[in-house]
């Protein structure tokens, strides 16, 4: 007899990233499997037409639906506490498709300023396109989000912490704000993951993931989901069905295995970080360091409460402007010089020119992207070799 491998309400984060989503083939595989198939084949006519009709309930095409990818998709979704997931192709595909979704010409969005570059490119040049509005203010200022929310309003969208700052907004608190206004809050959680942070438990009413970070966490493979309620998901389903950003199996199969050690790794990355950023606070060639995990922060107290752990970007802000934050990165043997984060191998870069690079001299300025401010995503290797990789090019600079 088959075993009924349906999460049990009891059972905890770490069981939910192993076992939840998989169910065993008449094959009984112990590992989850792996279907590369474009389409799914029925035993009739009959059997065909409804299925496509949505009378009967099966694949039909792996642009709708994949066993490998529902997989991944039940797993999240278990593990954020949500009903549903829908995995996309990259995690700005998830945000394209909530917003085509859930949005109309005409309407509003309310934003952090403090959100990834080619976020503020989807939401001003392509959504802007089409009549949809973003509107952008302070990450941690309720009272900002409040006054900015007008009749046409229908989404509050904010990455908390924020994206290289580790600002950090109160999402129970933004929840009530934009349900008391009618409106759907999304919150950005690919810093810290469901391992350190659940969202839809504090009030929002979707999690945006970019899979290719933490949730992978060894930086194979690209691709997004959206988790929240069943009524809202269906919309966004609807879009990945009909344009097309779905996951493909494969990356699903990679996420999924990924999720098995997402707990502990998030540990592991915040423990290396948390020491490695006070090393930094008291480095004579750092002006400023941004990490919600120190006490200087200005929102650590809120990210203590809400949080699990604190993560692992920390944004350094070094003495000398440009000029010293390359020398800093071009010092470094070991760790890694890319735009990408999450990984267990160390990254290092430059916002300003990079990530954010898109963005207006103006809109770096209101998101507190300078030119001496360096990315650091802290990854898995012994804490000695990157705080030594990383004072080469600092130490040069006293």
């Amino acid at each position: 007899m088959q075993q009924d491998q349906t999460p049990a309400p009891e059972w905890e984060l770490e069981t939910l990233a192993i076992r939840a989503g998989h169910q065993r083939t008449h094959e009984q595989e112990h590992g989850e499997p792996i279907f590369p198939t474009s389409s799914f084949v029925y035993g009739s006519a009959a059997e065909a037409a409804a299925k496509f009709s949505g009378e009967e309930p099966g694949n039909i095409y792996s642009r709708f639906t994949n066993p490998t990818v529902r997989t991944f998709e039940q797993r999240l979704a278990a593990m954020e506490g949500g009903e549903r997931c829908v995995a996309t192709s990259s995690g700005m595909a998830a945000i394209m498709a909530t917003a085509l979704a859930l949005l109309s010409s005409g309407d509003e969005i309310v934003a952090s300023r403090s959100l990834f570059g080619s976020t503020v490119s989807l939401f001003d040049k392509y959504l802007g396109k089409f009549g949809i509005t973003t509107r952008y203010v302070e990450l941690s200022n309720l009272e900002a989000w409040e006054a900015a929310i007008g009749p046409a309003t229908k989404l509050l969208f904010a990455e908390t912490p924020s994206n290289p700052l580790s600002e950090v907004v109160d999402i129970a608190a933004l929840a009530q704000i934009a349900h008391r206004h009618e409106a759907w809050l999304a919150i950005d959680n690919c810093f810290l993951t469901p391992a350190l942070q659940k969202p839809l438990a504090l009030g929002a009413d979707l999690v945006i993931h970019s899979a290719t970070k933490y949730l992978d966490g060894q930086g194979r493979a690209i691709g997004g989901a959206v988790v929240g309620r069943d009524k809202e998901l269906e919309e966004v389903f609807g879009v990945v069905r009909t344009c097309g950003p779905c996951l493909s199996p494969f990356n699903a199969w990679l996420f999924t295995k990924g999720l098995e050690t997402l707990n502990l790794r998030m540990r592991a990355h915040c423990v290396n970080a948390g020491i490695l950023a006070e090393w930094l606070d008291g480095h004579p060639a750092v002006a400023r360091v941004h990490y919600s995990g120190l006490a200087s922060h200005p929102q650590h107290e809120l990210a203590s409460r809400q949080q699990q752990g604190f993560g692992a970007v920390i944004g350094v802000e070094v003495k000398g402007g440009r000029e010293a934050a390359w020398s800093v990165i071009d010092a470094t043997r070991m760790v890694s010089i890319t735009g990408n984060l999450g990984d267990v191998k160390t990254t290092i870069t430059h916002p300003a020119t990079t990530t954010h690079g898109r963005l207006s001299d103006d809109q770096k300025a209101a998101a507190g992207i300078s030119e001496g401010l360096i990315r650091l995503a802290v990854g898995l290797e012994a804490l000695e070799d990157i705080r030594d990789d990383l004072a080469r090019g600092l130490d040069a600079l006293v």
